[in-house]
């Protein structure tokens, strides 16, 4: 029985990741010829049944990779699962004409679904959204050399060779330094876990009377701009604003064209440059 057969009735069991990857590493690798042959009936004959086989034989690529990002706090099974969907892009996408293997090309996927992962579930606040700050999240921690915070020199020699600005390190060094804290008090009787909390010691502004104050003020000063500006409209211009904009029942251009006896581009026209002296005269 070749081993696209074996893969073909291959199925994993679910509930325990231990017995996953136990099966995942039991199953077959296909030859080259065999890779080839799944893909390309994959590429001109969206056999699915191919997707499938290529998928099952390259598993164990997907285990063993997550298992390298296990020091980041999350469940190896979600990684897993990520890694897989990474795997099953890869497959979608391989020419098998470019003469490489599948799990040269799959790994770079692979660790690009996973890495995803990792950076929405890390932390509750984002700690790596550009290109720069994501290649320094991925290699700061192998790049240390020693417990503690970076010297001088170490910024930059982890700068020279990541690519990136010293500042660039520092910044992320001291975002992985930090950690999530809850607002709210948590549930304790301890006095001690009482006052850790930001809802314990920062305020809540909103209905301090100065600041209350402070909003009306803005705010009626905003109408008092906007009353100003619209009575320096013509007629025509201050009635479409009011009907399109500041009414209960909006209109509609063709409504409006209708009653002015004009198209409904010529409306939208007249409403476009109203804004744009609203705009002028309010800032």
């Amino acid at each position: 029985m070749t081993q696209a057969h074996a893969l073909t009735h291959a199925m994993l069991p679910t509930g325990s990741i231990d017995a996953y990857i136990s099966a995942a590493y039991q199953l077959p690798m296909l030859t080259p010829e065999e890779e080839r042959e799944h893909a390309l009936r994959l590429r001109d004959h969206g056999d699915l049944a191919s997707a499938r086989v290529m998928v099952l034989s390259h598993l164990r690529f997907v285990v063993r990779i997550a298992r390298g990002y296990s020091g980041y706090g999350l469940a190896l099974n979600d990684l897993i699962q990520e890694g897989t969907v990474g795997l099953m892009k890869a497959v979608r996408r391989f020419d098998p004409d470019q003469n490489v293997r599948l799990v040269s090309f799959a790994v770079h996927w692979i660790r690009a679904e996973i890495h995803e992962f990792i950076l929405r579930n890390w932390r509750i606040v984002k700690v790596a959204t550009t290109k720069a700050q994501r290649k320094l999240f991925f290699n700061l921690r192998s790049a240390k050399k020693r417990l503690g915070w970076f010297n001088r020199e170490e910024v930059e020699d982890v700068a020279r060779e990541l690519g990136v600005k010293p500042a660039e390190v520092l910044e992320m060094e001291a975002r992985l330094a930090n950690y999530d804290m809850a607002f709210d008090t948590p549930d304790s009787d301890d006095d001690e876990d009482m006052g850790t909390t930001p809802s314990a010691y920062l305020q809540d502004m909103r209905s301090e009377p100065a600041a209350l104050l402070e909003r009306r003020d803005s705010s009626e000063k905003q109408q008092l701009q906007l009353y100003r500006a619209l009575n320096d409209l013509d007629e025509r211009s201050r009635d479409i604003l009011q009907a399109r904009w500041l009414s209960d029942q909006k209109r509609t251009l063709h409504e409006l064209a209708a009653d002015y006896g004009v198209s409904a581009e010529r409306i939208r026209q007249i409403e476009k440059n109203a804004m744009t002296k609203l705009r002028e005269q309010i800032a």
